[in-house]
């Protein structure tokens, strides 16, 4: 089994996510530099700080997550390194997401929210167990795009 350690996101490792990471395709909408704002925040030490951690194995970063505890509920964002989607890791990525989210918060239900068109993703989350609670309209990459938001309940979790 691979192994994943979750560490904060040092500066450097958030100007290589931010500077370097491309995705193919329609996927692309997920660069940090299609969005100035996400990109400053991003970047800003201050502003992740306690946050947003990286997903390491074996000294490399493959990922990266963040974390915003609102009562009850963590809300998370994440993403994995480029080269490594779309070849079936997902579902271990963010199963480890999952359960180091539930060991180190305690939340009674995670929550994200993902573009609406990426079904990739969207089939991901619902395998875990995952809902679609509502769709909304985000404003980011210079529009306003389609989202969904899905929740996934602690407690009907049986693992």
């Amino acid at each position: 089994m691979t192994m994943y350690q979750i560490v904060p996101m040092m500066q450097t490792q958030a100007e290589l996510i931010a500077n370097t990471w491309r995705y193919e395709g329609i996927y692309a909408f997920y660069d940090m530099d299609q969005d100035e704002e996400d990109m400053a925040e991003f970047l800003d030490f201050k502003a992740r700080e306690g946050k947003v951690f990286v997903v390491m194995q074996r000294e490399e970063v493959i990922g990266f997550c963040s974390i915003q505890l609102e009562e009850e509920e963590a809300e998370i964002g994440l993403g994995m390194r480029p080269d490594l989607t779309g070849k079936g890791l997902g579902q271990k990525f963010v199963s480890y997401l999952v359960h180091y989210i539930i060991g180190a918060y305690h939340p009674e239900r995670i929550s994200l929210a993902v573009a609406a068109f990426n079904k990739r993703a969207i089939t991901l989350y619902e395998r875990i167990g995952f809902r679609h609670t509502e769709s909304f309209d985000q404003q980011t990459n210079g529009s306003v795009y389609p989202f969904i938001r899905m929740v996934l309940e602690i407690k009907n979790l049986s693992s």
